[in-house]
């Protein structure tokens, strides 16, 4: 077969195809529906999941980087106002409100759990960086609510070792907070034995604070500062006694100390010495004002 008798051929086939076009959409028009509905919905999802792949996440990891930085900013700000006798530590709660949120928010189970273990981390920080110690009520109020922030943050990285691992260690310095040391011990031990946490640097943390433990429940007792000498106090000049200008205590700013004069010196005459007079030589008149010029 010639070959343009075949290009004939074969244009004469998709010229009748084109011709029993509508007939043939008319007649499977339902199946045109369903494949074209399909091609929609594979196409829509494909799009959503590169989206939030590359949109989405970029923005969720942008804005948890922005409150940890706004914690560092904060701490900052608080040690300033400690130089100047102001009590800024409170500011560290709004954070950690907002750490909270995100972590309720995210369908991102690590961003959740690494937000809860920041958020446990401010509450307890902002404790220590009050100008006066809290109360015991407000200790506990404020610790329990990081326990519970630790613990969620253990059960919702269930697939992550680090951020199991950091969790866990957190509810043990929350125990060494409310003085449980016995408690704190036990929690450092599970991660040291738990070999899922080989590797991590929670682990290598809670092995230092048993092997420091004892340093930590030891209370510390400064001892009090001896009280100065009492100075006596200065008599104004017109109501010393006699004699007292001789006991005056010493002006150690002066470049010398004056002795105390008891009694006064004996001093002999001044006798001139004529040998310092100076004399006229012989043979020069005495100057009277008879001999003065113009007279």
């Amino acid at each position: 077969m010639k070959a343009d008798h075949r290009h004939e051929l074969k244009t004469n086939e998709l010229a009748e195809w084109i011709a029993n076009l509508p007939q043939w959409a008319k007649e499977n028009r339902t199946t045109i529906i369903v494949v074209g509905v399909a091609i929609a919905v594979v196409g829509g999802l494909y799009f959503r999941y590169f989206y939030r792949k590359n949109v989405v996440a970029v923005r969720r990891q942008l804005k948890l980087t922005g409150l940890f930085n706004q914690l560092s900013v904060n701490k900052l700000q608080i040690v300033q106002a400690r130089s100047q006798g102001r009590d800024l530590s409170f500011i560290l709660l709004q954070p950690a409100d907002n750490l909270q949120t995100f972590a309720q928010n995210t369908k991102n189970q690590h961003m959740a759990a690494l937000a809860l273990i920041k958020r446990a981390e401010a509450l307890r920080t902002e404790l220590h960086y009050r100008l006066t110690p809290p109360s015991q009520q407000d200790l506990m109020t404020q610790i329990s609510k990081a326990r519970a922030s630790y613990q969620e943050a253990f059960e919702t990285a269930s697939s992550v070792p680090s951020l199991r691992a950091m969790a866990q260690f957190g509810l043990g310095l929350c125990e060494e907070e409310l003085d449980n040391y016995e408690q704190a011990r036990q929690i450092y031990r599970d991660i040291v034995a738990n070999a899922e946490f080989e590797g991590t640097t929670a682990r290598v943390s809670a092995q230092y604070r048993l092997d420091t433990m004892a340093d930590y429940e030891t209370k510390g007792v400064f001892k009090p500062s001896p009280k100065p000498a009492p100075i006596p106090p200065l008599l104004p000049p017109g109501e010393m006694g006699p004699g007292s200008e001789v006991n005056l205590p010493l002006d150690i700013n002066l470049p010398f100390a004056l002795e105390p004069v008891t009694e006064a010196p004996n001093l002999a005459p001044v006798v001139p010495d004529t040998n310092l007079i100076p004399t006229l030589p012989t043979g020069v008149p005495d100057v009277t004002e008879t001999n003065l010029p113009g007279k």
